[in-house]
């Protein structure tokens, strides 16, 4: 796949995290053309793991992939890693992403998620504008937002770019004013960016608080298996893999102050998801689904729950010829069988 851009020094935020480590592997492992560097800064929160990527520091370490440990919010730590890297791309995945989190304590997420990206924003400004104001037009900002921020769905219909935000959490709000931040940026000082609003991603590496590693894990442990209201909101899954494609697609030759939706267009009831999990854990465990079934615990729904959520993503598909290529059954295999193989390796470190 050839490149329209020069991607040479690449700043990854949040790579240690679930869907920044699979980028990063995309880069490394999955592009041929790509012979510059990622330079990737993670805090190394609860959420981040040093583990995701231990394979690809031992083969691409001090070479093609760097590791820098700070936090976005840490100006004087951003402007560093701009300055010693020459950074002439960033690609802003590092966020807080639980609801439940940002309902019981949303400061983290107004300071990371909004004043961590503002800070970004401001060292990329400060690098690639000369004395006179102009800005260089062979660098880019690719920020990573979520389908959250459009709020909620009815029965029908489907987010596109043009939907306007209503987000009904701390954090949907928070990365609704970071995606606000990111195009004032453009207008404001010709700063050269792209966003992305992804769907529900699963896959290998994710932290287990969300839905399917959460599921995966309790089922192999024993363990309840919590189910929020009625267990009937709806999302729209797409593998981790195939959203790193679609964001490797816009660095290459999205368009400069674009936005691009990216959606698995593969909608599932929570609790009929769950069953499918079941059946899969089932089969690969030996336990019988009435047993696994029997744990099932339906609770409290949280508030604000966002009933349904579903993207149209025709406009990088028709614009720069991205598709999903993991069908579910295939991505769910083979995100049990990641866990089952890891659960004790990976989350015990």
């Amino acid at each position: 796949m050839k490149s329209t851009r020069s991607l040479q020094n690449i700043l990854v935020t949040g790579g240690a995290g679930f869907i920044g480590s699979n980028f990063i592997r995309v880069m490394l492992e999955q592009t041929a053309d790509f012979t510059g560097r990622i330079i990737n800064m993670d805090a190394l929160t609860y959420a981040g793991n040093a583990a995701s990527l231990e394979d690809m520091t031992k083969k691409y370490g001090g070479g093609s992939y760097i590791f820098e440990q700070a936090d976005i919010r840490d100006k004087s730590s951003v402007e560093r890693i701009f300055a010693e890297y020459a950074i002439d791309t960033v690609v802003h995945f590092a966020a807080e992403t639980h609801v439940d989190r940002s309902i019981a304590k949303p400061d983290d997420f107004i300071t990371t998620n909004v004043m961590g990206t503002f800070t970004l924003l401001e060292a990329a400004r400060r690098a690639w504008q000369d004395k006179d104001g102009a800005m260089r037009d062979d660098v880019l900002f690719h920020h990573i937002s979520t389908d959250e921020v459009y709020g909620s769905l009815g029965d029908s219909g489907y987010f596109t770019e043009i939907t306007p935000y209503a987000p009904c959490s701390p954090y949907s709000a928070s990365k609704a004013s970071a995606d606000h931040l990111v195009t004032a940026y453009h207008h404001t000082y010709k700063l050269p960016v792209t966003l992305s609003n992804c769907s529900n991603n699963y896959g290998p590496y994710q932290f287990p608080e969300k839905l399917i590693p959460l599921m995966i894990l309790n089922m192999l442990d024993g363990k309840a298996l919590p189910v929020y209201g009625d267990g009937k909101n709806i999302r729209d899954w797409l593998f981790v893999e195939d959203h790193n494609r679609a964001v490797r697609l816009i660095l290459m030759r999205g368009k400069t102050g674009e936005k691009y939706n990216i959606g698995g267009e593969n909608e599932w009831e929570n609790i009929k998801l769950l069953h499918t999990l079941i059946k899969i854990v089932s089969k690969k465990t030996g336990r019988s689904t009435k047993e696994i079934e029997k744990t099932i615990n339906f609770v409290t729904d949280r508030p604000g729950h966002d009933r349904r959520y579903a993207i149209d993503c025709s406009k990088i598909k028709n614009e720069l010829g991205w598709s999903q290529s993991v069908s579910f059954e295939e991505g769910l295999e083979k995100t049990v069988n990641w866990y089952m193989k890891n659960r004790y390796s990976y989350f015990a470190a």
